[in-house]
Formats: C-alpha cells, structure tokens, sequence
C-alpha cells in the first residue's frame, strides 16, 4: 500500500483583538494569521481500520484515539487506515497545533471542508498556508496578500496554557477591531503597522502563566515581539534570517529546557488559497 505524506505548520497570530462576545460564550476575534515553514508531520496508509500512532518530542500526553482532532476530521472524510502523528510542535502553545493536525487530516484525506468549524475555532484558517484575516469567531476568513514572509524566533518556556482560562481571565472582552492591513510588502512598513496592533490575549495569558514574561524579554533583540494566540509561545520578528538563527541559539543557550526554533513565514503571494468558504 502506498503511504502519504502530510504537513501540518505552526500558526502565529500576528495579531489577536478580541471584539466581542456571542450569547452563547464564543468570543469574537479580529487576527491577522500566519504559518512557519516549521510542523507537525502525518502520514497515512490505507487499510480496514482506523488507527493512530502519536510519535515525535511532544507526544507525551497526546491521545492516539477519539480524543484526537485528527481522528475525528479522518472520520468527517469516511477514510480508514493507520495514521502516524509525529509531534514536533508543543502542545496548548498558542501555534496551532492539533488544529493545524486536524486541518491537514481532513485536507489531505479529501474530507469535507465544512466539518472543520464542528472540529475546532482555529480549523477553518489552519486549512491552508496563506495569510489571512480571521473574524468572526474563526469562520469568517479573508485571503491577505500583500503579508511578506517574515524571519522569526519562535519561543516557549513550557507549561500548556489552556485556552479557556485565558479567556476567563480577560476583564474586558469588547476592543477595537485591527487597523486596515496596509497594501505595502516592505519589512519596516509593515512592521510599523504590526507595532500599533495587539493581542489582547497576552495580558490575561500573563497573569495565568508568569513564565510568558521571561519570554518575551529573551526577545528583547528583535524588530517586534509578541505573543501568538492564547499562549505560552512568543515570537520575535527580525529581519534577516541570519540574525534570527543566531538569536535562536543564544536563547536556546540561556535557556536550554524552553523551546525555541527559528523559521521563515509564508508570504501571502506564495501562500495556498484557502479551501474554506
């Protein structure tokens, strides 16, 4: 039988406003959305039934049955087989992870695209690798273009951050929605409007999880530093690639038990147009 191969990348969220909150609890957001050319890995072979194994550094504690997104979203696709999940990226870390898992699941075994808000938020935007505006509570998607690529340090000190606790954490739950992404591909431009955005999110991440703040300072080098998602991972922009490699492995040697990776964001020009509508 033949096995495929699947990719699942690291989301950053630029940026994260939250705009509101529904009746029903889910909260609205406004985030400029990119992936890292750094991931998860799957593959899959064909057979009677479905199975999954979970290798890779983070596997620890991910389960390898229903529980899994990714089991879930070959279920949506009406496919069978063995699928092996290799973890490279830390888990309730702010970059994906088991949305992006899912997502690539449910892409690359031709599942149906409607059944990846039913799976989770962050499905819908992690079904491609294009730059996007995310509103909405996650469904609402716009392809952006005109976002460069961008050289990063991504860093997390360790300790899942569970999303809902952020949330609840998170005084105020009406803000300003992002300013109008501009039409300009320049680094120094578009850092300077990234610079004026937010993740309203980092500071209730914070007061949950203390270790963020050390984070953040180890970053202190670079063009913009921010939090992505619901945290713990924080990034930093530089401006080469050369400068982030180095500031990579002088945190790493600071700070030998965090994660730290350097890697290059997708361009929006370069990006998949995404599936979901």
């Amino acid at each position: 039988m033949t096995t495929a191969e699947g990719f699942a990348p690291a989301k950053v969220n630029l940026t994260l406003h939250v705009t509101g909150q529904r009746a029903d609890g889910y909260h609205l957001l406004d985030s400029l959305v990119v992936f890292a050319d750094l991931g998860d890995r799957l593959w899959y072979e064909p057979g009677p039934r479905l199975s999954l194994e979970v290798t890779g550094p983070f596997s620890q504690g991910v389960p390898a049955d229903a529980r899994n997104l990714v089991w879930r979203a070959a279920e949506a696709a009406r496919w069978t087989g063995c699928i092996r999940l290799e973890k490279n990226l830390p888990h309730g870390a702010g970059i994906g992870g088991g949305s992006s898992d899912a997502a690539a699941a449910l892409r690359d075994l031709g599942g149906p695209t409607s059944a990846a808000l039913a799976l989770g938020a962050d499905v819908p935007v992690c079904l491609s690798s294009a730059p996007q505006r995310m509103t909405g509570i996650g469904e609402v998607l716009t392809l952006v273009p005109t976002v460069p690529a961008l050289n990063m340090v991504l860093v997390n000190p360790g300790g899942a951050v569970p999303t809902p606790a952020v949330f609840a954490a998170l005084a105020e739950k009406s803000h300003p929605a992002m300013d109008e992404i501009p039409a300009v591909a320049e680094h120094a431009e578009f850092i300077d409007w990234l610079s004026c955005q937010r993740n309203d999110l980092e500071a209730p991440a914070r007061s949950c999880a203390p270790q963020i703040d050390a984070a953040l300072t180890s970053l202190n080098q670079a063009d913009l530093v921010r939090m992505s998602g619901s945290g713990a991972t924080c990034f930093g922009v530089f401006a080469d690639p050369g400068t982030a490699r180095e500031a990579a492995l002088r945190i790493g040697s600071l700070h030998p038990t965090w994660w730290v990776r350097a890697c290059r964001t997708i361009a929006g020009s370069a990006g998949q147009v995404p599936p979901y509508g």
